[in-house]
């Protein structure tokens, strides 16, 4: 078995049963430091990797060729099973969005998903129909490839009038045309969360956590969730730190907050032994 095969073999008994964390690199040496830390499976942030090229976290600022590049730099940096945060799928037709799907399983993933976000402030959510066709069409595109689909419902996110109905109603209809993974950015309270995990149900429900929502990951477990991810979380509490140590040197020309900074013998000791080797 290819180690891909393998990796993706890896990432879909996560989620047979329990709870697992995916926590979301945006570059090599983030995704090396979670493989030290424990972590059993990683996937890619848009909005960290967009953040880190001066680019905003919108549909497709980050070309595709450049965003699949960065995919697979993620995928080669550890043995660790990646899932893909792949937009929009970077094309609104169904015939285009199975051609980018396969492109993005050839970068070695073990899951990629796919959101009925439009990237249109006029009409911010594809259409019901349309959006099960599309989810139908990856579903199909990644059959017999062993890749997981991860189909996210954007509802919460776009501000729509009836976001958590709209979204428990999207959900298994995504669960229906094939999605492996269930996923709506934005659900935060117990009942809702729930909700969403009985709606589609017996499949898995992805659960963000971006920011602290009053939840442990063993009470989130409690609730039925079976994966965790973090989003641009990491990145964001990183460019926090940045930000912190940078203002007050700005600001008050105080040097202090660089004494919460992680030791540099620490980082470098660590990239020595465990980073990539120059050919």
């Amino acid at each position: 078995m290819s180690d891909h095969r393998q990796a993706r073999a890896a990432f879909a008994d996560l989620h047979k049963d329990g709870c697992f964390v995916i926590p979301n690199p945006w570059d090599v040496g983030s995704a090396l430091m979670l493989k030290q830390l424990g972590f059993c499976a990683l996937a890619t942030t848009s909005a960290g990797y967009a953040f880190s090229r001066g680019l905003p976290d919108a549909d497709w600022a980050v070309p595709c060729e450049a965003m699949l590049a960065h995919i697979a730099d993620i995928v080669q940096a550890t043995n660790l099973p990646v899932n893909a945060d792949f937009e929009s799928g970077y094309a609104h037709d169904c015939e285009g969005l199975a051609r980018n799907v396969r492109l993005c399983a050839d970068t070695g993933v073990a899951s990629l998903s796919v959101e009925d976000a439009t990237g249109d402030s006029s009409k911010p959510l594809y259409d019901f129909d349309h959006a099960v066709e599309r989810v139908a069409a990856a579903a199909e595109a990644l059959r017999g490839t062993g890749v997981l689909l991860t189909a996210r419902c954007e509802a919460l996110l776009v501000n729509h009038p009836a976001a958590v109905d709209e979204a428990l109603r999207r959900l298994p209809a995504y669960a229906a045309a094939g999605a492996d993974v269930l996923y709506a950015p934005g659900l935060r309270t117990p009942d809702v969360i729930k909700a969403a995990v009985e709606a589609v149900s017996p499949k898995p429900l992805n659960l963000l956590v971006s920011s602290p929502i009053g939840l442990s990951v063993e009470q989130i477990a409690a609730l039925g969730v079976r994966r965790i991810s973090l989003g641009s979380g990491l990145n964001r509490a990183a460019w926090g730190g940045f930000l912190r140590a940078a203002r007050m040197l700005a600001d008050q020309g105080r040097f202090d907050a660089l004494g919460e900074a992680e030791p540099f013998d620490a980082l470098n000791g660590f990239f020595r032994t465990h980073g990539r080797r120059t050919p």
